[in-house]
């Protein structure tokens, strides 16, 4: 991959200089809930100007971050509310940032214990938006997952409620299907915490079959004729997926999204330059550049962005995480 970021010099608290990188781009995480439970840290660190992230495969390797240049921060949670009184010193430095944020519906199924009820979630969501603005907050029903008594239909009925409570405060939903096939760990995980519904027998059910992926995204559409009378400019999306769903009103995410931050932040001639964008009297915006992260899945659409945190230590500890594999969660990063 050819170089992205250009590199700088920092100086630690013990005054050690060291190389680092320092991306436009900071995804806060993909790899823990940093809004959650490391705002205190995450700010404490933009004080510092840097972070370190280390390779969570061969656990050595060490990368230092410069927060130098760094002109938009794509947080996900899914309970961003610790972070929201430190938002105003993003604005005071003229960061940008939104969120993409995970609010789903299992609290019968008991697969996100250890989140906020869903009542008072749906109240930090609503707070948020009115506080940043809707275009900032990107709802995500994230994964979606079958049992036995959980079908496509109860999914659907789901959704549907939390939409009420949403649809004046974002313009966006992207949901994915759960992939656990290729996560060992992540089966053993769903099997050791939720017993009662998941077995080595039944747990591979939890995935959709392609006709189920069809009837979800049709009873989408139809849910979506009755959104679009109360928020015209509401859409729908996929995270990641493979399956082509656009015939029912369905497009591939970019959660990571040049389009998005060009909308909302053009105004930054800086951030503009490195998407490649020179902007017309009206749309379409159209790049000059080739931006698609390919650290990223097969399917992720998203843009080269330097994602930090670190796995293991989300606190939440739903059953279908692919971010935790330990039992002994670390509350640090």
């Amino acid at each position: 991959m050819p170089k992205i970021w250009e590199n700088t010099e920092i100086i630690d608290e013990n005054g050690k200089k060291f190389e680092a990188i320092a991306p436009l781009i900071i995804s806060a995480s993909r790899a823990t809930d940093i809004p959650a439970f490391y705002s205190k840290w995450f700010f404490d660190r933009l004080f510092k100007g840097y972070t370190k992230w280390i390779n969570p495969f061969n656990k050595k390797n060490v990368q230092y971050i410069s927060f130098e240049k760094v002109r938009i921060i794509v947080f996900w949670s899914k309970n961003p509310k610790p972070i929201i009184p430190y938002l105003k010193i993003l604005d005071e430095k003229g960061i940008n940032y939104y969120f993409q944020y995970t609010l789903n519906d299992y609290e019968d199924e008991k697969f996100e214990i250890g989140l906020p009820s869903l009542k008072e979630r749906i109240k930090t969501f609503q707070a948020l938006s009115k506080l940043i603005g809707k275009e900032k907050v990107i709802w995500r029903f994230d994964p979606l997952i079958l049992t036995d008594s959980l079908n496509v239909e109860n999914l659907l009925i789901k959704v549907s409620k939390i939409a009420q409570d949403l649809l004046l405060y974002t313009n966006k939903l992207v949901f994915s299907f759960v992939d656990i096939a290729i996560y060992k760990k992540v089966i053993n995980n769903m099997i050791e915490k939720a017993p009662q519904i998941f077995n080595k027998d039944n747990i591979l059910k939890s995935e959709f079959s392609y006709e189920q992926k069809i009837q979800f995204a049709k009873g989408i559409q139809n849910l979506q004729k009755d959104w679009k009378k109360i928020n015209p400019n509401f859409t729908i999306a996929t995270c990641a997926e493979d399956i082509d769903l656009k015939e029912y009103g369905i497009f591939h995410n970019k959660c990571i999204d040049d389009l998005l931050m060009v909308k909302l932040f053009n105004n930054n001639e800086y951030l503009m330059d490195f998407l490649g964008y020179e902007l017309p009297e009206k749309l379409p915006y159209i790049s000059k550049k080739e931006l698609k992260d390919k650290g990223q899945r097969k399917n992720c659409n998203c843009i080269v962005s330097k994602d930090i945190g670190a796995y293991n230590t989300c606190l939440y500890k739903c059953i279908y995480c692919y971010a935790n594999s330990k039992k002994n969660i670390k509350n640090n990063i």
